[in-house]
């Protein structure tokens, strides 16, 4: 029998913020543990790891090799310019990477971090001013609109530089992913609390690591994040993703009203409820609505045991992407559960009052936010039918 969700956008309670924080001091998951998630957690992570190695080798392509291109016409080739391929791109037969470039705009816009601060610095300017200089002797349009629009070139370095940054981010997340679904099927990850430690693990892992850019003009290379800003993965791009992406997002144009007098979306950026973990999972799959296009490339990848259990629940085929929406968003719960336990300020058994008291306040900090989320996917699947 074909379950039957009790509601339409609505699977189950909503637990208050005292309660969130509760679990994450008590290193209990905020996803109910049950078989039915492990499946969905894992299946659709695995799905979105083989789309995030494309969306990362793509990004990387663009900010090395179409840096400050005025006409980027075959962008998301990755170099491929056969007719076999610009036919099946035509065709619309590819992944969707304008998703890619979305998750980059979010970043770029909402500018936190430490990444950011960099950004805005006087010697990235200092380096955005050599690059425009060596450039511009083997680009007559790029040598036309410098002294035009003086602030246009380095504000498409600083694009440049958040893409390569968000297709290294990627590269290392696509590589766990796809290592968790293999410690799934032999047995190393069998709960979701496994799965919450396995993320946690790779994100510490991968916390310290380098990220560096830079642009091979000519016969000269220049740096445009060089090693001694210091940018690591966690700190300067993972936590600004998780900002930008997971919370914050942007309006999808069509869905709300950006006349400021409708008063639909808020003026400071900072109150932005607009990420994955607010979203209702309902893709209109609407041309250019980000999330629908990533639904469709996670389509293309999902794993035969995934999708055969989505074809025995409520219309089968008919909602999939729908079923996706809804399972990629338990797992976005995961992976942030994952980075709130490993970036905790002190561990959870720890007996000083101080620390105690930092743990409590992060943790809070955190629930607030998440309490208004969609929280309801959390509950098990049982319950939420009740």
């Amino acid at each position: 029998m074909p379950v039957i969700s009790a509601a339409l956008t609505r699977q189950g309670g909503m637990p208050p913020a005292e309660e969130l924080q509760r679990r994450l001091l008590a290193g209990e998951t905020l996803l109910a543990d049950t078989a039915d998630h492990l499946l969905e957690v894992v299946g659709v992570l695995e799905s979105y790891g083989e789309v995030l190695d494309a969306y990362s080798i793509n990004l990387i392509y663009q900010a090395e090799q179409q840096f400050l291109n005025p006409l980027p016409i075959f962008k998301y080739l990755d170099g491929d310019l056969s007719p076999a391929k610009i036919w099946r791109h035509l065709l619309h037969d590819r992944i969707n990477f304008e998703y890619a470039e979305y998750c980059m705009k979010a970043m770029l816009w909402h500018g936190t971090g430490g990444m950011d601060a960099y950004l805005d610095s006087a010697p990235f300017m200092e380096r955005c001013e050599a690059i425009i200089q060596r450039k511009r002797r083997a680009d007559p349009l790029l040598a036309l609109l410098h002294p035009l629009f003086p602030a246009f070139l380095p504000e498409l370095i600083r694009t440049a530089a958040t893409t390569h940054a968000l297709g290294q981010f990627w590269r290392v997340m696509s590589d766990l992913f796809i290592d968790l679904a293999a410690a799934w099927r032999d047995g190393r990850v069998a709960s979701i609390s496994a799965v919450v430690e396995f993320v946690k693990q790779g994100l510490v892992a991968a916390a310290a690591a380098p990220i560096t850019y830079a642009v091979v003009i000519g016969a000269d290379t220049f740096w445009v994040l060089p090693p001694e800003a210091g940018l690591t993965f966690l700190v300067d791009v993972a936590v600004p993703y998780v900002e930008a992406v997971f919370l914050r997002g942007m309006p999808f144009l069509g869905t709300v009203s950006f006349n400021a007098q409708a008063q639909q979306i808020s003026p400071d950026q900072g109150q932005f409820a607009y990420g994955a973990l607010y979203a209702d999972p309902l893709p209109s799959m609407g041309a250019g609505i980000p999330p629908s296009l990533l639904m469709q490339d996670m389509y293309r990848h999902l794993p035969d045991g995934l999708h055969q259990w989505y074809q025995q629940r409520t219309r089968g085929e008919g909602d999939v992407r729908v079923k996706i929406c809804a399972s990629f968003q338990k797992a976005m719960f995961c992976v942030t559960n994952g980075a709130i336990n490993g970036t905790m300020p002190h561990p959870l058994g720890t007996e000083d009052p101080a620390a105690q008291a930092a743990n409590q306040a992060y943790a809070a900090s955190w629930a607030t936010r998440l309490a208004a989320a969609r929280t309801d996917c959390l509950t098990a699947e049982s319950a939420a039918l009740a």
